[in-house]
């Protein structure tokens, strides 16, 4: 008989499954904390960007030689919830997420503001972190078509963690993540909207619609990646 088995790796599978959120949600709050923030900050912030990568707020629109499919309820993540119902219109719509971009865009400026007050020598090793980052993202990031803007997070994640360990070693979370989100938000997001117009999308978003896009996930596994905090 192996049904005992079987029931237990069914079991064990389920527990892991509801564990996850938990698992995803420390590591989350262990990486924030990295960055000088208290925990009740930090949950702030943990909380904005789960909330806030459901909204994405339309900055701009560029037209289209043909009309292109959208889900008008995708602003404020709502396909989710109510089906994804399609329409049609003839230009696509620039927006920027909430949790994707302007949360962690914020983060990544206090801690620059950080680094310029307490150890402003530190910035050139942040802008040289930055520089390699943009122009791996601008090199890695590939556009979809009906899509947007694709990129493997972990290759920023990786090469912000590497360059703080090496540029700055004494300041390394925050260099991390700064260079860790603003390297895919500006070379595989902002440098290739130029790309948008041919990929045939309803809407762009800045920063994914999602809560772990490349812009959050960077920024987070490269302060996860490396010691300490400040």
């Amino acid at each position: 008989m192996r049904t005992a088995p079987t029931g237990c790796l069914s079991l064990l599978m389920f527990g892991l499954v509801l564990a996850l959120p938990f698992v995803l949600a420390n590591a989350v709050l262990t990486a924030l904390t990295k960055l000088g923030l208290s925990p009740l900050s930090a949950l702030g912030v943990a909380l904005g960007i789960f909330v806030g990568g459901a909204v994405n707020v339309p900055v701009a629109r560029i037209e289209q030689v043909e009309r292109v499919e959208y889900q008008p309820t995708r602003l404020l993540g709502l396909h989710r919830l109510l089906g994804r119902p399609v329409r049609h219109r003839a230009y696509t719509v620039i927006a920027v997420n909430v949790g994707g971009c302007l949360v962690p865009t914020a983060l990544a400026g206090y801690q620059i503001g950080r680094i310029a007050l307490q150890a402003p020598s530190t910035l050139f090793a942040l802008g040289a972190a930055l520089v390699l980052n943009v122009g791996l993202c601008y090199s890695f990031a590939t556009p979809v078509p009906q899509q947007g803007i694709a990129m493997q997070p972990l290759i920023p994640a990786g090469a912000a963690a590497l360059s703080g360990l090496v540029l700055a070693p004494a300041w390394v979370p925050p260099v991390a993540f700064a260079a860790g989100v603003l390297g895919p938000l500006i070379g595989a997001d902002l440098l290739h909207l130029g790309d948008i117009a041919d990929i045939g999308t309803g809407m762009a978003s800045i920063g994914g619609a999602g809560t772990f896009d490349g812009v959050v996930l960077s920024g987070l596994v490269a302060t996860l990646l490396v010691p300490g905090a400040l």
